[in-house]
């Protein structure tokens, strides 16, 4: 079936096209000036110190792992209701992951619970910033710091989130380290690609290295440093990502323009919770626009509804599968119990969410969700 309204539809302007075919008239296709200069973008953007630009937000996690050197088997806190590649890179790097439950009104976790969650066996917390909504993590960083024992890290998560800000600060920009992803359906793309932020110059020295397979180019270019892998980014993407980033103020601005559309349009429908549309802690960069079913409604209703709609030629998007009820997990014992992730995750459903959405458009998903929810109950 042809969508009429996918869900996410990166926007190529001629500008963008014009700055990957300057590259392709290059001999410069991996590992050129491009990429530093989407680095030193990014860095001048978000205000951070170093910028690491690689293949993919998951590499960016797994190298900010790998680069604090975390004891196997210590215990990393972070929320159950993300993305599989947090827990992926988690149990990559052998340690433990720890869940904690999250805020239905927000979808992320309170620094009070994450700090609550600490144990003495805790060396890593991972704040993730869900939907591009904001986490407080200056209270997170606070309450680490007032601690003693030994030392806790902090990676900010915020491949949802570029152009968020915590209480002024770039996200991404305030821990140990910080991640960006540039898939087509973020607020700006690369095609592929991803970025670690740091203001420690030994992560990102390290995490230079590790991306291309080890190599210490001090030493010369057949010396290997590191046990390494190929997560090097093409010029290409990273001319694409510079082009984009440069209109990343206007996308953020247009997607809250959409946000606001969407919470007129299904203000007087009350089987549906929508988002906020401000946060305390900061600016919300909004990743997908997403709204949950309310309580009577059950996870075999939300996947029926999306049916319906996905008839009717409109995509919809269903984040995300909990983390602590994984089937990799299965072979740990019992899991934890975390009412508020298996709530959400049950009746969340990500409404079509791009740049070049047009009101009409909103208006067509809102009467959809609207016309499906109905059609639901009047068969039950």
């Amino acid at each position: 079936m042809t969508l009429r309204i996918p869900l996410a539809r990166p926007e190529i302007t001629d500008a963008d096209r014009e700055a990957v075919m300057e590259v392709l008239r290059t001999p410069h296709l991996s590992a050129g000036p491009k990429v530093t200069e989407f680095e030193r973008a990014i860095c001048n953007y978000t205000g951070a110190t170093h910028a690491v630009a690689v293949n993919s937000g998951t590499s960016a996690l797994q190298l900010a792992i790998r680069t604090l050197a975390i004891e196997p088997s210590a215990e990393v806190i972070l929320p159950s209701f993300t993305f599989s590649a947090v827990l992926n890179g988690i149990l990559q790097e052998g340690l433990r992951p720890s869940f904690v439950d999250v805020d239905p009104r927000t979808y992320n976790c309170t620094a009070e619970d994450m700090l609550a969650a600490i144990t003495p066996e805790t060396r890593l917390i991972i704040a993730v910033h869900t939907f591009g909504f904001p986490v407080d993590v200056m209270a997170i960083l606070q309450g680490v710091r007032s601690r003693g024992g030994e030392r806790i890290y902090v990676i900010e998560d915020a491949c949802e989130a570029l152009g968020a800000d915590v209480c002024g600060v770039k996200a991404g920009t305030l821990g140990d380290a910080g991640l960006f992803a540039f898939y087509p359906n973020k607020q700006i793309t690369t095609g592929e690609g991803g970025m670690l932020v740091t203001s420690n110059e030994r992560i990102a020295q390290t995490a230079a290295r590790l991306r291309n397979q080890g190599r210490d180019l001090e030493l010369g270019w057949n010396s290997h440093a590191e046990v390494g892998y190929s997560y090097r980014i093409p010029d290409i993407n990273c001319a694409l990502g510079i082009s984009q980033l440069a209109r990343i103020e206007d996308v953020i601005a247009r997607r809250q323009a959409l946000a606001e559309i969407y919470d007129r349009e299904l203000a007087g429908v009350p089987e549906i919770v929508r988002p906020g549309l401000t946060s305390e802690i900061g600016r919300i960069s909004w990743f997908v626009y997403p709204v949950q079913l309310a309580a009577q409604f059950t996870l075999e209703d939300r996947d029926q509804i999306c049916e319906a709609m996905q008839s009717r030629g409109i995509a919809t998007g269903k984040y995300f599968a909990p983390l602590h009820r994984q089937p990799v997990l299965c072979k740990g014992g019992p899991r934890p119990t975390l009412p508020n992730t298996e709530f959400v995750a049950d009746r969340v459903i990500a409404l079509p969410f791009f740049n070049e959405l047009t009101e009409a458009e909103i208006q067509d998903v809102c009467r959809t969700l609207v016309d499906s929810i109905h059609e639901l109950r009047r068969k039950t």
